[in-house]
């Protein structure tokens, strides 16, 4: 999440803190990515800027209007008080929407960061015509990325294996409904970066989360090099065709290898 986006959870948390100074609350965060500057996940802007609360974080594969249409649909809601948390999944589950507690924010939280850039990647390749194997290829690789990322951000591998990492980036990364694969998709069949945001009213919160997630892994010592791809590309220090050359060309290793 970037200064330019739409929505500022810093500014509107600092607005709860003044309004309930005195009430501790729990802050349901539906909001994803990381803080440019700060580098920071959502949950920890909510820790900064309202002490007092204590942050869940919903996210998963869901796309808005199929909730809303009441399709089946099953999320991670992440809170660190095992019985705020399973309280919270009861008061929200209804017979299609299916809330599974977890008490690994971090992780969660990571999962829903870096999916969103991975998901532009996923576009470019669809845009370009480079099929289905490639396709195939950047999400296990993307995933390894993320994986990698939330387990130095102090994450579980675990966590993004299930609905809040791997869930959420086969949704992202395999439907047109994402606004960030939907960007790629434009990028990849040429069309510029101003051209495919023009008259969106929607977010593709990946062009905003991507160059602090890049940030946010040299931090850490985390090899990213998707998602810094899509990042030199969105700034355009890259092309399309020399970011994809340049990933195809990196050294060969053991699929396992860190």
């Amino acid at each position: 999440m970037g200064r330019s986006s739409r929505f500022n959870l810093r500014g509107a948390a600092t607005a709860a803190a003044i309004a309930f100074s005195a009430v501790s609350m729990a802050i349901l965060l539906c909001a994803k990515g990381v803080e440019q500057g700060s580098l920071l996940l959502m949950s920890q802007v909510l820790e900064e800027a309202v002490p007092q609360a204590c942050p869940v974080v919903l996210s998963g594969p869901s796309f808005a209007g199929e909730v809303a249409r009441g399709l089946p649909t099953a999320i991670t809601l992440a809170c660190p008080n095992a019985e705020l948390g399973q309280t919270l999944a009861r008061v929200l589950a209804t017979p299609t929407f299916r809330p599974y507690w977890s008490a690994d924010i971090i992780g969660a939280e990571a999962g829903g960061a870096v999916k969103n850039v991975l998901a532009i990647a996923c576009g470019i390749a669809e845009g370009r015509g480079l099929g289905r194997s490639a396709h195939a290829a950047l999400i296990t690789r993307g995933f390894a990325e993320l994986t990698r990322l939330a387990v130095a951000l102090g994450g579980e591998a675990e966590t993004v294996a299930g609905l809040c990492g791997l869930g959420d980036l086969v949704l992202t990364c395999s439907s047109p409904q994402s606004r960030n694969m939907s960007l790629g998709l434009a990028l990849g069949r040429g069309e510029t970066l101003a051209a495919a945001l023009s008259g969106k009213l929607s977010i593709a919160e990946g062009a905003e989360s991507a160059p602090a997630v890049v940030a946010l892994a040299s931090k850490l010592d985390v090899e990213a090099p998707i998602c810094e791809a899509v990042a030199a590309l969105l700034a355009g220090r890259l092309d399309v065709d020399v970011a994809i050359g340049g990933l195809l060309a990196r050294p060969l290793r053991p699929e396992r290898e860190t």
